[in-house]
């Protein structure tokens, strides 16, 4: 799909969470049919996925925490997408620096730190280390909603 400026538009007015079409469209200078047929058209080739998101901070007992992990292997997009289907991740990003993958971790009460290290990452094999990040205040923290 041609990235163009309305494309660009659209997704810059969806960062924020829900709009009206009419708004987007009112600002830029399209109609309402545009907006909803390219937003139609930008979720069908996966450019754009609308989602709800929480505030981690506004939920009671509820924390986020930064997971850095270093690997003993070198295939980093399996073990990224092994790490993604764990319980409480959000996401997975392969980067570079003292850590392979960063992960980003949403807990509870019910489902802590320990949890996810003995019921979740024991379970991955080529996991050399990992170092935990408390996150104590986030801004513009937003995740989805997946415990």
């Amino acid at each position: 799909m041609r990235m163009d400026d309305i494309n660009i538009g659209i997704i810059k007015h969806l960062k924020e969470g829900r709009k009206p079409f009419k708004k987007i469209a009112d600002a830029l200078s399209v109609s309402e049919n545009t907006v909803r047929a390219r937003v139609g058209r930008l979720m069908e080739e996966g450019v754009l996925e609308i989602a709800g998101h929480v505030d981690p901070e506004a939920l009671p007992r509820h924390r986020l925490v930064i997971v850095g992990v270093k690997l003993q292997t070198m295939n980093l997009v399996k073990k990224g997408e092994e790490f993604s289907s764990l319980k409480g991740v959000v996401s997975v990003s392969v980067v570079t620096g003292r850590y392979d993958l960063i992960l980003t971790v949403f807990l509870n009460d019910d489902f802590g730190l320990l949890e996810f290290y003995t019921d979740q990452v024991a379970r991955l094999e080529d996991v050399r280390s990992v170092e935990t990040f408390v996150v104590y205040k986030g801004y513009n923290l937003k995740v989805p909603y997946i415990l």
